[in-house]
């Protein structure tokens, strides 16, 4: 009888199950499959060996790069990073969101949001290039204004300070538009009966907006905010790569897991710690969407991820 119910749901969903498959297949070939090389992360890995050939070393990968003292370095600069990106990100996506849904004007609407958008489509080597230009000491456009100005020029690219806040602007300004999206498509989901109840009731648009758009949109928030926590000890290795590349002047306040195993493996060829820093990483992640979800679960079991 099982097999009837399996053999019978297998033909009646197949055109669905046939629009699964390409995921399915993704997800298998470079998710789950690729999971089989964590064993090098324990593993003295040498070439004539192979993953499963090399000779084991038990925690030794992992002692050596907690013991380099890059460790801490490394995970805090990634999780403050992203507890920045996540926070100022959506603060100003929601609030493009809400002003182009409440601005007037069809074709304003379609023009600001194509324009919000653009950035989202070039490329971290392009971006990287941009800011080099902009910022660079010698022929830099910012320092080319000092001077003019009778200012003294800022070596950026000298001075790790600076940093932390050109890539929380930069990360801002090119997903913009992208979240901006998802959150305007949110709200237009919103009945529109409660806009009117609203503005009978006597609300203006500032009232409308803090009591019927934002709560509304907790559930949109909430899940963005989960999915995004997932990746909050992974690091944008093209955005951090192409606008710091290996300056080692800011690695104090750049540096990121995933530029310091691309570095790890680059420079001194330890495939071995590069897997354990990169184990790590992942086990950070998993660690974390799994005591936020069960956070959200406690507080409201239908706006979980699961």
């Amino acid at each position: 009888m099982k097999g009837h119910t399996f053999w019978s749901d297998l033909k009646n969903y197949k055109v669905l199950l046939l629009m699964l498959a390409p995921a399915v297949a993704f997800f298998l070939l470079f998710a789950y499959i690729p999971m089989a090389g964590i064993v090098i992360a324990f593993k003295k890995y040498d070439y004539a060996g192979g993953i499963f050939g090399s000779a084991w070393n038990g925690l030794d990968n992992f002692r050596f790069f907690f013991e380099s003292g890059d460790a801490w370095r490394v995970t805090r600069n990634t999780a403050l990073y992203n507890i920045a990106f996540i926070t100022v990100n959506n603060v100003l996506q929601i609030f493009a969101a809400i002003m182009l849904f409440e601005v007037g004007g069809k074709w304003f609407r379609k023009i600001t949001q194509s324009a919000l958008f653009l950035p989202y489509f070039i490329s971290w080597v392009v971006v990287g290039a941009i800011a080099y230009n902009l910022l660079n000491y010698d022929i830099g456009t910012v320092n080319a204004l000092l001077r003019g100005l009778g200012l003294e020029p800022v070596d950026i690219y000298n001075t790790p300070a600076y940093w932390p806040y050109i890539l929380v602007i930069v990360a801002a300004w090119k997903s913009l538009g992208y979240g901006t999206v998802m959150y305007l498509a949110a709200i237009s989901g919103i009945d529109t009966e409660m806009y009117e109840a609203a503005e009978i009731d006597g609300a203006n648009i500032f009232q409308r907006i803090l009591k019927v758009t934002i709560p509304n949109l907790y559930p949109t928030i909430i899940i963005l905010v989960l999915l995004a926590v997932g990746n909050i000890f992974r690091g944008d290795f093209g955005m951090f790569y192409n606008m710091v590349g290996n300056n080692g002047l800011l690695f104090s306040s750049t540096d990121v897991i995933d530029t310091f195993v691309f570095r790890s493996l680059i420079t001194s060829n330890d495939i071995g710690m590069s897997a354990a820093a990169g184990v790590f990483q992942s086990v950070l992640g998993f660690v974390t969407i799994m005591t936020v979800n069960y956070a959200v679960r406690k507080y409201d079991k239908d706006r979980a991820l699961f």
